[in-house]
């Protein structure tokens, strides 16, 4: 469905508000490729990314009422954000998460149908965006995976626009040295 105008954004968003479900269809129809694309790259992994999207769009559902107007896209993937890094916190617990992930991305690089060579630049790609802290790398999928704007991005962090333009310059530079 892709970006929603701003007008019918507010009508699904108030709709969402009353609890009405054709509403909240339309918001997740409107938001799941970009939101499933912000997962993925993030943890590599379908599965994951399936049971995040899910837990937004819960977590939404819930958390709906507390939207109070604004940049609807900055909150939606601030509270992405959230939940990405409660995920972060969950398996940071167990020192064989970090191994199972590291596994589950080859995995999903196996079954993926791409040729040999573009199979090999994307596993280098996410390899060499993983040695990236996890602030860049974050900006990196934010800006370039998800869509948002430096505008959207910076509202979401509450950093200044000059700022989020800055690291992810830097983190764009580190990425394409990492590549070379």
């Amino acid at each position: 469905m892709g970006k929603v105008q701003s007008r019918d954004l507010e009508i699904i968003i108030s709709g969402c508000k009353k609890k009405d479900a054709a509403s909240f269809s339309r918001l997740v129809d409107a938001y799941s490729t970009r939101l499933y694309g912000y997962f993925y790259r993030l943890c590599g992994d379908k599965n994951v990314s399936d049971d995040l999207l899910a837990e937004l769009f819960v977590k939404l559902l819930e958390k709906i009422d507390y939207f109070r107007g604004g940049n609807f896209d900055g909150w939606l993937f601030t509270v992405a954000s959230n939940i990405w890094h409660d995920r972060l916190r969950a398996l940071q617990r167990d020192d064989k998460a970090l191994q199972g992930l590291r596994e589950e991305l080859e995995l999903s690089a196996k079954q993926n149908r791409m040729s040999g060579q573009e199979m090999r630049m994307i596993d280098r790609l996410g390899k060499q965006l993983g040695t990236l802290d996890e602030e860049s790398r974050e900006l990196i999928m934010l800006r370039f995976y998800s869509e948002m704007s430096f505008k959207e991005i910076a509202e979401s962090r509450k950093m200044p626009i000059g700022t989020v333009l800055s690291k992810v310059h830097r983190a764009m530079a580190k990425l394409r040295e990492l590549m070379e």
